[in-house]
This record gives structure tokens, sequence and C-alpha cells, in this order.
């Protein structure tokens, strides 16, 4: 059993165009052959299935994880946004599956990882390190991470890029999406050009290393007065446009706070959040990526560990400032103002408002009063969830108020998504009226 995992572990990336599409293939057809037996059972029960509950099987989403991490890359990185930005919207089996997405990536065997190595470094590249681990130390959607030692003593992170990653962005972006069109996870009516465009954009963007270094390098210097962010330093010798090398940095994966004291996962969270709150309202830049494995913790010292800047984009002061009068809103108890601004921030269409005022404003009521109940805000405690996703459904049942967001507001709120997605793992309390002061003149002790 062990060796078969290790060696599941050691897989290629698929190179190419016909090879990856032959990937999607065998895809497709092991979730069709999955939502047949699905719909087979449900009919033998004496149930109707929808092509949706044929799809949304535990065996299928296993299916697409499997594959979409074998792929690697775009395709990966979607599966990994799904999983995050649906939150609690999934139901918990699938939540679980997708989240292999995030933590366990098939890694390059060795030959393949010496070519690449040598196109980036020379054919002698090993005689410039003292120790090359070959074992990556993480293992993500567009390259893994090895840990590296020079002659002259310096301890490197080393994250080496997927060959053929940044090629096939495009196909596989176009194949996912067609992915969830036969799903039915996708309307059929829905106009989604415009975000898989942008999405093409910010993965080609992450597939440029020596675009991160210089945002990696950008938010040491921001957060240079902040001693409670660690951040590594780009070694300029070792990077190229396809390897990023950075100082190593010790920390625990953030998810392991689980365990700890109270105090000690809200002071955290509560670093975390504040930092949010900074690139928005205060950096103009946003790291818009909000994977966990992004956040580590140092339990001697208390300070966070800050990784991957690829997904790092400015911010529209525009939208800035459109959160800023929505969230002073929901903080005054002003349900009519959250509405406008929220329509005109472009959360929700003016159609879905004149149609469904009466569920819209059952949200907004629902997250206005979580927001302003006494003391500090119980992440931990999703029973306002249930409500929000009710009414939320009354809402998406209408197909003709259906609408994307503007794509500057998307990367934002993924980011705020899973960060609150993370302090409901970690079960945290924060007074959110107090960090919120500390921007914005509001009384904090209302």
């Amino acid at each position: 059993m062990k060796d078969d995992r290790r060696n599941q572990k050691n897989r290629a990336v698929p190179q190419g165009r016909l090879s990856r599409l032959g990937q999607f293939g065998r895809l497709a057809s092991g979730v069709a052959g999955g939502m047949m037996a699905e719909g087979a059972r449900r009919l033998a029960d004496g149930d109707r299935p929808t092509v949706r509950n044929m799809m949304l099987t535990p065996g299928n989403a296993a299916r697409m994880a499997d594959r979409l991490s074998h792929l690697r890359g775009a395709a990966m990185k979607l599966g990994q946004m799904i999983s995050l930005d649906a939150g609690d919207m999934l139901p918990p089996e699938l939540t679980e599956i997708m989240a292999r997405l995030r933590d366990n990536a098939h890694r390059m065997p060795p030959q393949q990882l010496e070519r690449v190595l040598a196109k980036q470094w020379g054919p002698d590249w090993r005689k410039r390190f003292l120790r090359f681990g070959a074992t990556p130390i993480a293992a993500a959607s567009i390259g893994q991470v090895h840990r590296a030692k020079t002659p002259d003593g310096r301890d490197l992170a080393i994250k080496v890029q997927y060959p053929g990653v940044r090629e096939s962005i495009d196909a596989d972006v176009d194949n996912v999406a067609t992915l969830l069109r036969i799903s039915s996870l996708l309307p059929s009516e829905l106009d989604i050009a415009p975000l898989l465009k942008e999405a093409k954009k910010q993965l080609h963007e992450e597939a440029d290393y020596v675009r991160e270094g210089r945002f990696l390098t950008l938010f040491g210097e921001l957060l240079s007065d902040t001693p409670e962010y660690v951040i590594p330093v780009v070694d300029e010798e070792f990077t190229t446009d396809q390897v990023l090398a950075m100082s190593f940095i010790e920390g625990r994966a953030i998810e392991a706070l689980v365990d700890a004291p109270q105090d000690t996962r809200d002071a955290a969270m509560h670093l975390l959040f504040k930092l949010v709150m900074r690139e928005i309202f205060e950096f103009g830049v946003i790291q818009s990526d909000p994977n966990f494995a992004n956040y580590r913790y140092q339990p001697e010292t208390g300070k966070l560990v800050l990784l991957d800047f690829g997904a790092a984009r400015p911010i529209d002061p525009a939208v800035a400032d459109g959160y800023k009068r929505l969230i002073i809103a929901a903080l005054a108890g002003d349900r009519d103002t959250v509405r406008e601004e929220a329509a005109v921030a472009g959360f929700v269409s003016a159609a879905a408002i004149s149609r469904h005022r009466e569920p819209i404003d059952a949200m907004i009521d629902v997250i206005i009063a979580q927001l302003n109940r006494p003391g500090k805000f119980d992440f931990g405690d999703r029973s306002f969830v249930e409500p929000l996703r009710s009414h939320g459904m009354d809402v998406a049942a209408d197909k003709a108020v259906w609408h994307i967001p503007p794509t500057d507001l998307l990367f934002v709120q993924r980011k705020i998504s899973g960060m609150a997605l993370l302090a409901a793992r970690l079960k945290v309390r924060i007074d959110v009226r107090a960090l919120v002061a500390e921007h914005f003149a509001i009384d904090k002790h209302r």
C-alpha cells in the first residue's frame, strides 16, 4: 500500500495540447460513467435524478480531484478556486474531497525535474549547490518547491514551474469551463466569457516568476514596519521566469492552529484580517489567492509567514471605496444603503433587487445582525449560513437575474471569503467592529 501511494505521487506533468486534451477526455468519460451509475441507483430508489445530482457525487468529485491534480496548472488552479470560493455552499463530503486540490498535488518524477532545471540553469546546475533536496517540500498547481543550500550558506526555497503549464493555460481554462457547463454547475444563460478572459490573464501572470518576485519584494517593503509578518527575500542569482528562488523560512501550516489555544488562534487570524484591510484600503494591491498553504505560523514568535505572491494584483480604487461604503453601512445597520451600495458595486443586479427585494433584504438583515452582535464575532458559529443559503437559492432560481460581478470585485471578494472560511475552520473570535475602526472613522464601541 505504501509503495503504491509513493509511486502515485510521482506523476509526470502531461505536456502538449493533445496529451492534456486526452486527460480531459478520460476525465469526462469517467465522470459520465459515474453519472450513469448514480442515475441508475436513484431511479432504482424511485427518485427522478437531475444532471446536477448525478454529477455531484463523492465518486465524481474524487475523479475530478485526481485528474486535475495530475494535470496541474490552470486545470488544478481552477479546481482549487472552486473548492475555496464555494466555502460553506458545498456539501461536506465534496468539500473534503476538493480540499485534496489544495494540499495534495502530484510531484514531478526526478527525471522530469532534472530536465526542467537543466534547461533553466544549464546542465551543470548541481555544482552550484552544496545541497539540493530531491523531494519537494511542497507541490501545488503551478510548481513545486525544493529546499537547497548554496556553498556560501544561503538556505533557499526554490519554486520550480511544471513544464508546459504556461503554454496550456488558455486551453485548460476552456476545457474546465466546458466540464462545468456539461455538469450543469454553470447555467448556459450565464455569459462567463469576461471571467474566463480574466482567469487566463491572472494565470499567465502567476506563471511569470519574475513578476511574482517583484511583488514578493514589494510586499516586503510595504510590511517592513510590521515585524509580525515575515516574507521571504528573492534570490536573484537563481530566479528565472520559471524558477523562483527565495530565502527559506520555517513555519507550520496555518491550519495546524486548529488545536491551539483560543487566544493564539484569534491573534493569528486578527493579523490576517488586518493584512487584508491594509491591502484593500492602504496598499491598493492585494494578494488575491486565499489558499491556506500561502500562510504559515511560527509558534515560538507568533509571527505569520506570507508565501506565494503570484496572484498579487492592483485594486481599482473605486472597488476599495465601494467596499468601504458597504462596510460602514452594514455596521451602521442601514439596510437600504447596504442594498444600494451592493448594487453600485456589482454584487447584485438591479433586476434581482426589482424582482426579489424581499429575500435580498432578508439576506442583508442576516448579515447586519451578525456583524452588529455585541462582543467578538464567533466565526465558528455557522448558524447564519443556512438562512443565507435559503434566501440566496430563492434568488438564484430566477435565471433572468443571473449576472457576474466585475472581475476586480470578484478577486477581492475571493480573498475576503477565503479568510472568512479559514477563520471558520479555526473557530476564531474577533472584534470585527474594532478591526474596521482602525481604518475607518466609526465608533468601535457602538
